[in-house]
């Protein structure tokens, strides 16, 4: 056993993280991991010295005796005798376990499990493009999906007899086989005999071939909701791929997607839409009808002087809100339309009317711009 302080072994503070301390480890491990020194008997010292001092620091409950009592905590010097056994003696077997953890750590998640029990069937996603009427009533549509059912010849076991497979002898049905080189370095690699599956198929179901499912196309109905929104995924449960060796089916994902309209645009729960007028009813005033989005007719008031980019608001005439009976509002963007190709009569009535209106009739505000803006030319 090392005399030496464990944090300065690990190059961290007394107050260091626990992720921050196997981080400290897995940096110096490497570091002098005796594979990559070889012969170098002092990196194979400070090796093992830094095992020891991890061993300790991990553990919550070492950790805080050596913080108390240092080494004697665990020499057995203290009255009661050492209260975490003995000392810190490593072999070959012990460092293969903790590398063995550790890169299993970098590849994604601890320990090997057993792949011979029973596996979820992989998710499915599909796009389902709608009209904007269909978002706002809600509707039900029929997709078909190419997907995999467990196979009824065999019971999703693969096997000629439709019994379970034996568990594979190689790798005692985890999937994974390991080997030790270089004294401490320990490979995991898919088994070759079960090709990671856990479990060998000799005499193959003929509907499957010894998949234990089979690919199928099916028909499903989903049901929209009124007021779905734009780029929504729906979650159907269970309508994906067949599981394995009995594990639960996996989920079908539908991404919704809206057509764009030919009058409407939304946002949110409101609707929005550009209508041109002519310059009379702009001046005069007057109604106009729109289709709605549910399919009756909108009336809108145009007051008189309306002028070109007016907004109007119409309450309850916009889109459905999920899960709700209320409605967004329309909003109405009046655009003057100024005629063109004027009969000489139209170009009478016109010259008339500027003529009554006086000389300033192209820049009806022209005055008002004008004082705004006369401190600029002081």
């Amino acid at each position: 056993m090392t005399e030496k302080d464990y944090y300065e072994l690990l190059e961290v503070s007394k107050d260091a993280s626990g992720d921050e301390i196997k981080k400290a480890f897995r940096r110096l491990a490497m570091k002098y991991h005796p594979d990559r020194n070889p012969g170098d008997k002092e990196a194979e010292i400070r090796f093992k010295e830094i095992n020891e001092a991890y061993e300790v620091l991990k553990d919550e409950q070492k950790r805080a005796a050596y913080d108390r009592y240092g080494h004697q905590a665990f020499q057995g010097g203290m009255g009661g005798g050492n209260p975490f056994g003995g000392g810190f003696g490593f072999n070959a077997e012990d460092l293969s376990d903790i590398f063995s953890n550790m890169f299993s750590d970098f590849m994604g998640g601890g320990r090997t499990q057993s792949r011979n029990g029973p596996i979820r069937g992989a998710d499915l996603s599909y796009n389902l493009e709608i009209s904007l009427e269909e978002a706002f009533s809600g509707t039900e549509k029929e997709i078909k999906i190419k997907t995999t059912e467990t196979c009824e010849t065999c019971h999703g076991n693969g096997t000629a007899d439709g019994k379970e497979a034996p568990v594979c002898d190689m790798c005692k049905g985890s999937g994974k086989v390991r080997r030790q080189q270089g004294g401490f370095f320990v490979f995991e690699t898919v088994c070759p005999q079960c090709k990671g599956e856990g479990r060998v198929v000799k005499d193959k179901c003929k509907d499957c071939g010894g998949q234990g499912v089979i690919r199928v196309e099916k028909s499903l109905k989903v049901k929209i909701p009124s007021g779905i929104e734009n780029n929504v995924r729906m979650r159907i449960s269970g309508a994906g791929e067949a599981g394995k060796r009995g594990g639960a089916k996996g989920d079908l994902y539908v991404f919704i997607s809206i057509k764009d309209h030919k009058l409407y645009e939304r946002d949110g729960k409101d609707l929005y839409t550009a209508i041109p007028i002519s310059m009379a009813c702009a001046a005069l005033g007057g109604k106009l009808e729109i289709p709605g989005i549910d399919g009756q007719k909108v009336e809108v008031s145009v007051p008189a002087g309306t002028q070109t980019g007016s907004k109007l608001r119409v309450k309850n005439a916009g889109m459905s809100i999920m899960n709700t009976e209320k409605r967004g509002d329309l909003y109405v963007i009046l655009k003057v339309i100024t005629p063109t190709n004027l009969t000489p009569r139209q170009k009478e009535l016109l010259e008339e009317f500027r003529s009554l209106s006086g000389d300033d009739d192209c820049q009806p505000e022209i005055k008002t711009f004008l004082d705004k803006i006369k401190d600029l030319f002081k």
